[in-house]
């Protein structure tokens, strides 16, 4: 098959191989036949052993949507009855979280800080110990909407410290960032299969202990379809996942499995690595500012200030690159910025070509190189 190869330096759905794509044309099944559950059965090993757990202790359990399904699945079904859940909010995500808390009704505090400065430890430990109803403690590793990289496994050691369940958004970061959901002090991780697996859009899972899991099952139950207990106990009896499954999805994430580790962890985490330096020494040519200091980001996300310059135009500019197979990102705070990602299937030789692309549409566009703030 010819497909036209975009480069999306968005934050996913993320760029992705033929062999990946041609991977969901495969014969019609229903999902209750017993070979598709033998891919179920491969699939959940498989996402376990990315993050180093074992499938003894730990579970993988699917779920049909977006990321954010499992931010509602982890926050609604691992909460006991007059407990309260600490949100660590410092970004557009981990304020997502707070808002699906208020949704359901469920209590809950934050620790609030700058979406450009790491967490206060020494506030959250506070915060811990001087509510001894919080039961959850809740953070986003990669803070996406900025390119901030939160210290995952230090807050992990308080909430443990405190007998506290630690529940991290990792969307943006399974995959791509290694993660060792044991020494990371990670009780729950979650992600979609459209981002550092670089697969498609549709399926998103949660991974966390089987002890707390089974724990749930005596908590209220405050969603029909985004349950945990009910979703991991209906597949241990009949093999299946309780509601229809993603089915092309799933061959997807299969195949981009198989190449994850063919590549391997350490070799992919590299290229990524490759590709944030290059976004990085470009900008850096054309005279950009970033939103965050490099020393706490991401290594994935790169926020970029708009100039102070009236011919700057970002749709503009933005139409000019997706013309030409590259896409970029807008901000999602009130702040005037846009984002460049190291996700997918990409190198080092894809951002240079796309700086020439870049290049050409500020001068299209009668943006001063260098760049004025």
């Amino acid at each position: 098959m010819n497909i036209k190869r975009n480069i999306l330096l968005n934050p996913g759905p993320a760029t992705t191989t033929d062999t990946v794509k041609t991977a969901q044309i495969v014969p019609d099944i229903c999902p209750r036949e017993t070979d598709f559950a033998n891919i179920l059965f491969e699939l959940q090993s498989d996402l376990i052993k990315i993050v180093h757990g074992n499938d003894n202790e730990h579970a993988a359990v699917i779920f049909s949507g977006s990321g954010t399904i499992c931010m509602d699945v982890c926050l609604n079904s691992l909460l006991p009855e007059n407990k309260t859940i600490l949100i660590i909010n410092n970004g557009e995500y981990s304020a997502r979280a707070a808002e699906i808390c208020k949704s359901y009704g469920l209590s809950y505090t934050e620790a609030n800080f700058p979406i450009d400065e790491l967490p206060d430890l020494y506030k959250i430990e506070h915060i811990i110990n001087n509510n001894p109803s919080i039961h959850i403690v809740y953070a986003t590793h990669n803070e996406t909407g900025t390119g901030l990289l939160n210290p995952i496994k230090q807050i992990g050691q308080l909430a443990h410290k405190y007998n506290c369940v630690f529940v991290v958004d990792t969307i943006s970061t399974y995959g791509m960032i290694p993660i060792n959901i044991e020494n990371d002090n990670i009780d729950f991780c979650m992600a979609s299969a459209q981002k550092g697996l670089m697969a498609m859009a549709g399926l998103s899972f949660v991974i966390g202990k089987k002890s707390l899991i089974e724990d749930s099952k005596n908590y209220p139950i405050r969603s029909y379809y985004c349950n945990l207990y009910k979703q991991y106990d209906y597949f241990i009896k009949h093999s299946q996942m309780k509601f229809t499954p993603p089915v092309q999805a799933i061959y997807a994430a299969r195949q981009a499995i198989k190449e994850y580790f063919i590549e391997s962890g350490e070799k992919k985490f590299a290229r990524h690595s490759r590709v944030n330096e290059a976004i990085h020494k470009n900008l850096k040519e054309l005279g950009f500012k970033e939103l965050i200091n490099k020393d706490i980001q991401s290594g994935l996300v790169i926020s970029i200030i708009y100039p102070n310059d009236d011919n700057w135009d970002y749709k503009k500019i933005h139409d000019y690159c997706y013309e030409r197979g590259f896409t970029i990102y807008p901000g999602k705070s009130n702040l005037k910025y846009f984002r460049l990602c190291s996700f997918g299937a990409i190198d080092e030789i894809d951002i240079n070509n796309f700086f020439i692309i870049f290049k050409e549409a500020l001068q299209f566009c009668d943006v001063t190189i260098p760049i004025i703030y």
